[in-house]
């Protein structure tokens, strides 16, 4: 549950919500029962899948919701006394469904099903919005990083090439998807995410030779440690590393060079050294081409910053968030969809489920409108509950999130592995 001290969310908004709220509230209209879904109406371009991510933060948002003083002092010049009071009692009380986190997606999944009355669910669209297009962005990266990776680890180290808080959800994201950990320490605190780091090239540029740096390293973290060694010259540093910690050190790290090239040499060199088990950790400017191209080397972890935190090359996962179905004067629920060229939406409530061979390979993402898609006896419903009658009831572990996604991900056909521009591995169809 999010503590009851959280700051209030209700100002990751934009005006227009504030604007169309007070409207509504003037017409009659903002308490029509409506249903809003968050989906993507195309995969970013070249990509076969990808990953929900960002569904535990903002179940965090959604409960810390709350137009206190504070919030209805700063947008007091903006709407009317009426809407101030309305937003003064403002808690959500509808039901959400969505699609767990770590699972997969394809174009038009509904990720997101909101249902309420107009006023509180238009309210929630922008944080939504912003939650799910950042983290589902990272997580769709991170997943092709580790699926390259093929069981070697990947450590998220982005933090510096990023907003403050941004980096925050991205080791969080970036974990979701099968990263071993990160070098942020707020996602440890907030989320749990292990973390990991040793030093810098200014620790050793601190030392008056490498040889000192490197024993008050091991001196201070022990044996295990991972030492630079590409400051100078690799192969003295490897030299010195083992000379200083012995057979037993626990990894060095390469961060500039060819490194395909070095980790050949380097291995090479610690073999002849003694330090079979030690291994070598790579870094310096890696996405998931440069990890596969590194497949054949002597690697055994990978360290990746920018291009992971940036989406690897897509930073936002194009999400939209619509008014697919509301009452009428009668009360009764009519479809309604946006027509606008190259932006057409469907109308009507969505149910998925995900279509699967018998031998359990994905083959379609079937979406039904106005009632769920007939089971054929081997598929899989995607949308759960998340908030129920205003209450969060979807709150999970962040471990349940990840063995999620690698359950997913391994249901899908083998054309998901290829790191080759493609169309969505599997189609999206629409009963």
């Amino acid at each position: 549950m999010a503590p009851p001290t959280a700051p209030s969310t209700a100002l990751l908004t934009d005006h227009y919500e504030l604007t169309m709220l007070q409207a509504a509230l003037a017409a009659g209209t903002a308490e029509r029962h409506s249903v809003f879904e968050l989906f993507p109406r195309r995969l970013p371009e070249g990509r076969r899948y990808g990953v929900v991510a960002g569904v535990g933060r903002a179940l965090d948002a959604i409960e810390a919701f709350r137009f206190d003083e504070p919030v209805l002092e700063a947008i007091s010049e903006i709407v009317d006394a009426r809407t101030l009071d309305w937003l003064a009692s403002y808690r959500f009380s509808g039901d959400i469904w969505g699609y767990p986190e770590g699972e997969i997606y394809f174009p038009h999944s509904p990720l997101v099903v909101v249902e309420a009355p107009f006023a509180e669910a238009v309210l929630l669209e922008t944080v939504l919005l912003s939650i799910y297009n950042h983290d589902s962005a990272v997580a769709s990266a991170a997943s092709r990083m580790t699926q390259t990776a093929h069981g070697r680890p990947c450590i998220e180290m982005g933090s510096r090439r990023t907003h403050e808080e941004a980096a925050v959800a991205a080791a969080r994201a970036a974990y979701v998807a099968g990263f071993a950990g990160s070098s942020n320490l707020a996602a440890r605190h907030r989320y749990g995410v292990p973390s990991s780091g040793t030093s810098a090239h200014s620790f050793t540029l601190l030392h008056d030779s490498e040889q000192d740096a490197f024993r008050a390293q091991v001196t201070s973290l022990g044996r295990g440690t991972t030492l630079l060694v590409d400051t100078y010259d690799v192969a003295e540093a490897v030299r010195l590393g083992v000379e200083v910690a012995g057979p037993e050190l626990g990894a060095v790290r390469l961060d500039s060079g060819d490194l395909g090239a070095l980790a050949h040499e380097v291995r090479a060199q610690l073999d002849r050294l003694g330090a079979h088990d030690t291994r070598i950790i790579v870094t310096s400017d890696l996405d998931e081409y440069a990890i596969a191209a590194l497949a054949a080397a002597p690697v055994d972890g990978y360290g990746v910053g920018t291009q992971l935190v940036t989406g690897s090359g897509h930073p936002t996962s194009g999400f939209v968030y619509k008014l697919v179905a509301r009452a009428d004067d009668a009360g009764e629920m009519v479809a309604v969809a946006k027509r606008s060229k190259d932006k057409v939406s469907v109308g009507g409530r969505k149910y998925a489920l995900r279509r699967r061979r018998a031998n359990g390979v994905a083959e379609a993402e079937v979406v039904g409108v106005g009632a769920t898609p007939t089971d054929d006896g081997n598929d899989r419903p995607l949308l759960v509950p998340l908030v129920r009658d205003g209450k969060v009831v979807g709150r999970e572990p962040l471990e349940a999130a990840r063995e999620r996604h690698l359950r997913a991900r391994a249901e899908l056909p083998r054309a998901a592995q290829q790191m080759s521009r493609g169309e969505p591995v599997i189609p999206t169809l629409s009963v």
